[in-house]
């Protein structure tokens, strides 16, 4: 019995992940990355945000983008359920819980520091048509400016929160786990550049999003899941299942080639 993941090689990603995204903010700040990003949305909508109150990108990726993510939390927990009543499921429970946990962890955190730290979006600023000079994250703000909650990115959350499905699938559904990362990646993604294209958020900000849900994630996996086994019930037996059948394919195959 032992678990699939190695948690300390993941949490020592982490810990340079960090490390890497530290100077690149550094340079964000020195070269103007995100007003030179922002820049180049807000002059091709015709110095205008054009899509901030577009159907598509307001209706569709936004709102209904966030219903998908509930939605996808709401079946989440109906399968947690199902895997407590059904004895047959029970070496899902854990894993579940944990993605349960992990979703949560991420949202609340990003939402936290959404209302304890003061940011403008950009079509806030007046360099943006808007009415409020920008005041870097650790700058003293003017007495009297409103208070904002535009930093890190949410609505980015509502899907790099998912990122914690490749944790929860590698203990249990291994053949799954890049299909889970790569759906909490792209969902963030999707809903990163959509706020962008509406003049809500600066690329960093989306990129905050992703390390503190990439943090979650991988802490709590370390927490809940580092001492997980892998046992005959686990669905990794479809995986095995998959090789031996290709295994079989390839004795017979050479079997008639002799």
């Amino acid at each position: 019995m032992h678990t699939p993941v190695n948690f300390e090689r993941h949490l020592l990603r982490l810990f340079y992940g960090w490390l890497f995204f530290a100077p690149v903010l550094m340079l964000f700040k020195l070269y103007g990355v995100d007003f030179y990003i922002a820049d180049y949305f807000y002059h091709l909508e015709g110095g205008q945000w054009l899509l901030k109150d577009n159907v598509i990108a307001k209706s569709v990726f936004h709102d209904d983008g966030r219903v998908l993510s509930e939605l996808m939390g709401v079946l989440l927990i109906g399968f947690t359920v199902t895997a407590f009543l059904k004895e047959s499921l029970s070496h899902w429970r854990r894993p579940l819980l944990y993605l349960i946990a992990a979703v949560t962890a991420s949202t609340v955190t990003v939402s936290i520091i959404k209302h304890a730290i003061s940011m403008e979006c950009p079509w806030d600023l007046a360099r943006y048509g808007g009415d409020l000079p920008f005041i870097g994250l650790l700058e003293n703000r003017p007495v009297g400016m409103p208070d904002t909650a535009c930093f890190p990115a949410g609505h980015a959350s509502a899907g790099y929160a998912w990122v914690a499905l490749y944790f929860c699938l590698a203990v249990r559904a291994t053949c799954w786990k890049y299909v889970g990362l790569a759906l909490g990646l792209g969902m963030g993604l999707v809903f990163g550049v959509d706020q962008q294209l509406r003049g809500a958020h600066f690329l960093s900000h989306d990129l905050f999003t992703l390390m503190i849900c990439w943090t979650c994630s991988t802490t709590l996996g370390w927490l809940m899941l580092r001492k997980i086994g892998i046992g005959p019930e686990s669905s990794r037996a479809h995986c095995s299942a998959n090789s031996r059948h290709d295994s079989r394919l390839g004795y017979h195959a050479k079997r008639e080639e002799a």
